[in-house]
C-alpha cells in the first residue's frame, strides 16, 4: 500500500509540507464525517416522518393497524432508486460537478429513509434507538482502526467485496425459499462484512485524499467517501437490528 502520507517528505522534502498535508487530511476526514452524519440525519427525518404520518406512509406502503403489509408502486421505486443513482454515479463520477455529486448524495440518503422507515414499523422505538447507538459505537471504533492502522487492508477489501456479492445472492435465494436459519447466517455474515468494510473504506478515504491532495477533486472525494461510510453504517445497522431489534406486538 502506498504511504498514506503520500510520500510528502520525499516529494517536497520539507516538514512544512508534511504538516500542511496532516492538517488537510484531518480537515478532510472531518468533512467526510460531517457529510455522513448529515446524511444519516436526513434519512432519520424521512423515516420518522413516514412513520409518524399514516397519510404520507400510505403513498409508499400498504399499512394496516400500524403495520406495513406491502409496498405501493411508489414504494418500490423509492427503495430501488438509490441503487439506480449509485450505478449512474459510478459511470459518470469523473464528469460530474461537485454540485451534481452533492445532489446525488442527498437524494440517496433521503430515499434510504423510506426503506429505513420499515424498521420503525417493525421494531419498537426503544430497540431501534438502542441498536443505533450500538452501531454508532462500533462504527467509531472500526473507523478509528481503519484510520490509524499501518496494516494494508487492500486484500481484505477484495474479500469483503466478494462477501457483499455473496450476501446479495443469498438474500435473493432466501426471498424465493425463506429459511430462518439462512436469515440468521446472512445477518451474521452481514455484520462481519460491513464491520470490515468500515475499516477498509476509512483507510481508502485516506489514500484517495493522498492522491487528490492539492487538486480540485478533494471535495468530490469527500462526498463519495461519506457515501461509502454512510452505506456501511446503514447496512451494519440493519443487520444488527435482526439480532437486537424487538418486534412490535
Amino acid at each position: 500500500m502506498a504511504n498514506p502520507n503520500f510520500d510528502t517528505f520525499n516529494r517536497a522534502g520539507t516538514i512544512a509540507d508534511q504538516a500542511s498535508f496532516d492538517v488537510g487530511l484531518r480537515a478532510h476526514m472531518v468533512r467526510v464525517y460531517n457529510y455522513m452524519a448529515s446524511g444519516l440525519a436526513l434519512s432519520g427525518i424521512v423515516a420518522f416522518g413516514l412513520f409518524s404520518s399514516p397519510e404520507v406512509a400510505g403513498l409508499f406502503f400498504q399499512v394496516q393497524v400500524g403495520r406495513v403489509v406491502g409496498l405501493n408502486m411508489l414504494g418500490w421505486i423509492a427503495i430501488f432508486a438509490p441503487l439506480g443513482l449509485l450505478l449512474l454515479t459510478s459511470f459518470r463520477a469523473a464528469k460530474m460537478s461537485v454540485g451534481a455529486v452533492q445532489a446525488v448524495y442527498w437524494a440517496v440518503t433521503a430515499l434510504m429513509g423510506v426503506s429505513l422507515s420499515l424498521l420503525l414499523f417493525r421494531y419498537t422505538g426503544a430497540s431501534v434507538a438502542r441498536t443505533f447507538f450500538v452501531t454508532a459505537a462500533a462504527f467509531g471504533a472500526l473507523s478509528l482502526y481503519g484510520y490509524t492502522t499501518k496494516r494494508d487492508l487492500t486484500a481484505m477489501g477484495k474479500f469483503l467485496f466478494m462477501g457483499v456479492i455473496g450476501l446479495i445472492l443469498a438474500g435473493l435465494v432466501n426471498m424465493i425459499w425463506p429459511s430462518g436459519t439462512m436469515s440468521f447466517i446472512i445477518s451474521a455474515a452481514g455484520v462481519l462484512i460491513f464491520s470490515g468494510l468500515i475499516a477498509y473504506d476509512t483507510q481508502k478515504i485516506k489514500e484517495q485524499y493522498s492522491d487528490a491532495w492539492g487538486t480540485e477533486m478533494v471535495e468530490k472525494i469527500a462526498i463519495f467517501g461519506a457515501l461509502s461510510l454512510y452505506l456501511d453504517f446503514v447496512n451494519l445497522f440493519q443487520f444488527l437490528m435482526m439480532f437486537l431489534g424487538q418486534e412490535r406486538e
